[in-house]
């Protein structure tokens, strides 16, 4: 049970009710034969807790920024959901910019992030206003020009990799002691540098850090605040006064695939900070946060129809239209990304019988494309469906082309008290193959045979 006394039985219940409406309705089935679905009632549950979280432990009046990290899920419709519920934007990339604005995020709750922002992207987010933090010397290096250009209302910073070590998962792991991320404090002279370029510029007024990531245990991740927090003490403490009154810890709050259990939760990270970092509340520091994962993992599912079930070396395999296209990571590499799957029937049903080891395989023309291998369910069949659970995050708004494969729409759901049903909405349509053939160059098809080397004609 979260802060808001719900339950993950009470997720799991609106998600049956989602499958079965979508099949009622037509959005999955035969010709749609796969979807994704957005709990909007868990999304809007999540973003309040969140802010509860911290509300708790930071003195009245603390300006908090709760950013989303849009490479989480970027969809315009959430992006604008969130905003509903007062969470801000954390972009790292000029399409990400683009959807937040699309969404109607305002400048001055939006931060830039990114290691490789241009020139002309640092130029357009300090004539807007938005937060940026430089992740390198050479970033702060053209942020001085244009400082000196043009006056911007942008907080501007640094972020800094306090190389407090990895979790689980090495891919994902932020604050490494070679991690591509911000100034490594621990190199030598590197701290000594961060220090004086706030000795030598007035404006800079925030200090960045992010080492949460799947796989990184709560501890890990207030040591790395902790480190941030105790660099932002020493550099007020050199200039004499408070010159930085921000501090960014970034997001990355784990997640559990394991179960519908919510864990760890917002409450206990925020009590875990504040016992850790008592400073950081005390109302000297404004907050700013930068969540995606924990936000909307929970609240997403993939639901793909079984177009074939056969089997291989006398292990049942469902052939499903759901996989690597929607679920990259976890094809991959499943031992770090591994889902949960649930056995629907043909008309949306929770699949009831005994549990059978059986391969759920998606629909690419590679033998690694499993969703779950070896996996225990009640036996799908032709015209069942498979539900990948928690895939809110990271899968299927991060499309993978795999076989020309389109992207699957993607629609939010909400109980209807007066049908005792399911209201949908469409938050993206499915791709269609004019589409396909457009970004595959379709208007340039004879662009190659005009092309002639020497002596080819």
């Amino acid at each position: 049970m979260d802060e808001y006394g719900n339950t993950g039985e009470e997720r799991a219940a609106r998600r049956d009710e989602a499958v079965r409406g979508a099949v009622e309705r037509g959005l999955l089935g035969p010709d749609a034969p796969i979807v994704g679905l957005l709990d909007v009632t868990g999304i809007r549950e999540s973003a309040r807790e969140l802010r509860a979280a911290f509300d708790a432990v930071t003195a009245p009046g603390t300006p908090v920024l709760h950013a989303f990290a849009v490479k989480a899920t970027p969809l315009v419709p959430v992006l604008r959901l969130l905003r509903e519920e007062g969470i801000g934007a954390e972009v790292a990339s000029p399409g990400e910019l683009a959807l937040a604005r699309a969404a109607g995020l305002s400048p001055a709750r939006t931060v830039l992030d990114s290691p490789a922002k241009t020139a002309a992207e640092l130029r357009e987010a300090l004539a807007l206003g938005i937060a940026v933090n430089a992740d390198n010397p050479q970033e702060l290096d053209r942020i001085d020009g244009l400082v000196r250009s043009a006056v911007s209302r942008s907080p501007l910073g640094i972020r800094v990799n306090p190389q407090v070590g990895g979790g689980s998962i090495g891919a994902t792991s932020t604050a490494t002691e070679t991690s591509k991320f911000g100034v490594a404090l621990r190199d030598e002279g590197a701290r000594e540098w961060v220090v004086r370029a706030y000795l030598e510029r007035p404006w800079l007024s925030r200090l960045h850090a992010h080492t949460g990531s799947q796989g990184i245990p709560l501890a890990l991740m207030v040591r790395g605040v902790e480190e941030t927090y105790a660099l932002a003490e020493e550099i007020n403490r050199r200039i004499g006064r408070p010159q930085i009154d921000t501090i960014d810890i970034g997001g990355g709050l784990p997640v559990n695939f394991a179960s519908e259990a919510t864990s760890p939760t917002y409450t206990e990270y925020a009590r875990a900070l504040k016992a850790g970092v008592p400073g950081l509340f005390d109302g000297r520091y404004g907050l700013v946060t930068e969540f995606g994962r924990s936000l909307l993992a929970k609240h997403g599912t993939i639901v793909a129809r079984v177009e074939y079930a056969k089997s291989a070396g006398g292990r049942p395999v469902a052939v499903t239209h759901a996989g690597v296209q929607v679920a990259t990571r976890t094809v991959y590499v499943p031992g770090s990304w591994p889902l949960r799957i649930a056995a629907y029937d043909g008309k949306g049903r929770p699949k009831s019988g005994p549990e059978v080891v059986q391969d759920v395989a998606g629909p690419a023309c590679f033998a690694g494309d499993l969703l779950a291998e070896g996996r225990a369910l009640p036996l799908l069949d032709q015209g069942d469906y498979a539900a990948a659970l928690d895939t809110g995050a990271y899968y299927f708004a991060h499309h993978y082309a795999y076989n020309s494969l389109a992207r699957p729409g993607i629609y939010g759901f909400v109980p209807d008290p007066q049908t005792g049903g399911v209201r949908f909405a469409t938050v993206r349509d499915p791709q269609t193959l004019a589409s396909i053939v457009a970004e595959s160059g379709g208007a340039h098809v004879g662009a190659l045979t005009t092309l002639h080397t020497p002596g080819s004609r």
